[in-house]
């Protein structure tokens, strides 16, 4: 079993993995918008297409339950994912002279970059639910995703300086030195860190592998019916979750008049909440020792919260100026940060229940369905914001209507995290003995 050592170690190779991806769907997105005056729909096509990629995690989950070993796939991911990082600078500084060929680098590197997520985070939260206690579950999963956020600040505001005065060949240079760096610390994270694979399971998973292939082990997960539910609720409450991102910041100018400072800051407020959201679930786990500190509560609670709170931006954007917008975009982060890691945790303890070593096949189901969700979502709440604008010329309701349909969508996953039954991993208090856990885990769905 890991301790808070390896725990944190894990948790570096995240704060690596965010590094590279704020640096690609954020930064190279203002350059191709800004600097190089590209239509918006572009750098939007191609965080799209790196989503639609990671529909491959449950083929790399597999490949990864196949040799009973995670730290080659975290590794080869990495290197995957930082050669898709240097190309899609490279891309874009080649789209400045020569925009088509630029663009089809461009798509390359971005498939590179959804590959490399797909393999290294896949592996790493497989790794995580082996090698966790079930008592530490919840706090470990808070913990590496805080560190992921902990990348993409650190990233944005060193390499931030680093940019200006701004050139397309210091962004190159730029980002391959953060890539570089991801790279190297993600190797010396996992270094040693996973230990020998159990030879046993290798030789069986690998009989199986032998006797049937992928799409078998794939119907044999969805058979499940804990696995099937729990990659619906996902689906459902990931797309209300990336829905809100691209039209809040947006609702805020709009509607309360904020200046694009005012509004960004708004946005890190919002992430503040998420950090105390997720700090909660963490401590709430370790703490209470009854039905209250269980992942399927938090997970169900923090689906209601978000629906409360989206439904609270609906009346302030009739109220106007005069509603306490940022309390209530505090209250939405703390919301969200609840239910998501409670859902990581229930991942990482419903990983090893039902059919035995695939583990990693049913992570990257629960991936790809995240993923998926994830470039929809982000999709959809600007499509819908346009069609409502153009029903009504109330932007209050127009957006209001957006964020009413997302309330829906998390009392839907609300429902759905209920269903999930009650004897499930998803469900148990996380400070149950080991020996619990072992029985648990052994029961099929």
């Amino acid at each position: 079993m890991l301790g808070w050592l390896g725990i944190i170690r894990l948790g570096l190779v995240q704060t690596a993995l965010g590094a590279i991806v704020v640096l690609t769907t954020s930064t190279l997105n203002r350059v191709m918008v800004v600097e190089l005056a590209l239509p918006a729909v572009l750098p939007g096509l191609l965080v799209g297409w790196h989503y639609a990629v990671q529909m491959s995690r449950p083929r790399m989950g597999y490949g990864s339950d196949v040799g009973q070993r995670r730290t080659p796939w975290i590794i080869g991911g990495m290197a995957v994912l930082a050669l898709g990082g240097l190309g899609a600078a490279t891309a874009v500084a080649l789209m400045s002279v020569h925009t088509w060929p630029g663009v089809a680098l461009g798509l390359l590197a971005f498939t590179l970059i959804g590959a490399g997520v797909g393999a290294s985070g896949t592996s790493l939260l497989t790794l995580l639910a082996k090698r966790v206690d079930p008592t530490r579950r919840a706090p470990a999963a808070a913990t590496v995703w805080i560190m992921m956020i902990a990348g993409f600040v650190v990233t944005a505001t060193t390499a931030g300086q680093f940019l200006d005065p701004y050139s397309h060949l210091r962004l190159v240079v730029v980002t391959g030195t953060v890539c570089a760096f991801a790279f190297v610390l993600t190797v010396v994270a996992v270094w040693r860190l996973e230990g020998p694979g159990d030879p046993v399971a290798a030789a069986a998973a690998a009989q199986r592998a032998e006797k049937g292939h992928f799409w078998q082990a794939f119907k044999q997960i969805w058979g499940e019916t804990q696995a099937r539910r729990f990659t619906v609720f996902v689906f459902v409450s990931m797309l209300a979750y990336s829905a809100q991102d691209l039209i809040l910041e947006p609702f805020a100018g709009a509607v309360f008049e904020m200046t694009p400072g005012q509004s960004t800051q708004l946005s890190g407020t919002q992430h503040g909440g998420v950090l105390v959201g997720m700090l909660l679930v963490a401590v709430s786990g370790m703490v209470l020792k009854n039905k209250i500190g269980s992942l399927r509560t938090w997970a169900i609670g923090g689906c209601i919260a978000s629906a409360i709170a989206l439904l609270g931006l609906v009346v302030g954007g009739l109220i106007g100026p005069a509603y306490p917008l940022t309390a209530n975009v505090v209250f939405l982060g703390a919301a969200n940060g609840a239910f998501a890691v409670a859902a990581i945790g229930s991942m990482m303890s419903l990983a090893g229940q039902g059919q035995q070593q695939r583990e990693g096949t049913r992570m990257g189901l629960w991936g790809a369905s995240q993923a998926v969700a994830f470039g929809l979502g982000g999709l959809l709440g600007t499509v819908a914001i346009d069609v409502t604008r153009m029903i009504t010329d109330q932007v209050a309701v127009a957006y209001g209507a957006v964020f009413a349909s997302q309330a829906a969508l998390f009392l839907i996953a609300a429902v759905l995290a209920a269903r999930i039954d009650k004897t499930g991993a998803a469900s148990r208090t996380v400070g149950l003995s080991p020996a619990a856990e072992g029985y648990a885990t052994g029961v099929g769905s």
